[in-house]
């Protein structure tokens, strides 16, 4: 079988969930979308799509599930650290030591570029406002590392860690995380 088609879960390919990036399909041809430590990076990605991405896609249906970000290989990071040579805006923002898109993979040091480990997706569900989304995994106990809500129009960061921390986050209109606002999903994350 081809690495491309390896099913992470129930619904998810490896191949859907290296390239669902609009930067990818923007620089695709310049751009290895694949892990390079395959070794610990597909046990990652098929425990979030295990214990957060299937039970979602079970509730909500495939049909409406849209992967929006999933794995960042190291040929990604640099295209979305990039400015798009139009209109002089990054191609994305990334937080490769913080956000675990980048999962297991390993610097040209030979460390991790992401201590935290585990994996990270941001999706959302069409036709429904995220925070609907939101209180469903939380009503529902999905054992997530990192939550941020970005807004009801937006899609939903979630990522799956040995921390299972069930850290949740929101961000002000400048863009800096807070948990002000959200303090009712702050509490129900800490119930488990």
């Amino acid at each position: 079988m081809n690495i491309k088609e390896l099913k992470l879960g129930k619904y998810l390919t490896l191949e859907e969930f290296c390239t669902c990036t609009q930067t990818y399909h923007k620089y695709a041809q310049h751009i290895n979308p694949y892990p390079q430590n395959s070794k610990e990076v597909i046990p990652a990605l098929q425990d979030l799509n295990k214990y957060i991405i299937d039970p979602i896609i079970d509730n909500y249906g495939i049909d409406k599930f849209h992967l929006t970000y999933g794995f960042c290989s190291a040929d990604l990071k640099k295209y979305l650290e990039k400015k798009d040579p139009v209109t002089g805006q990054k191609n994305g923002r990334v937080a490769p030591n913080l956000d675990q898109h980048i999962s297991h993979e390993i610097n040209k040091k030979g460390k991790y570029y992401c201590d935290r480990l585990g994996a990270a997706c941001d999706f959302f569900i069409a036709d429904l406002p995220s925070k609907e989304v939101v209180e469903w995994i939380l009503q529902t106990k999905l054992p997530f590392d990192s939550l941020y809500f970005y807004g009801n129009e937006r899609p939903i960061h979630i990522s799956y860690g040995l921390q299972h921390k069930r850290d949740i986050w929101t961000f002000n209109p400048s863009g800096i995380p807070t948990k002000k606002g959200i303090e009712d999903w702050v509490k129900l994350a800490q119930q488990v």
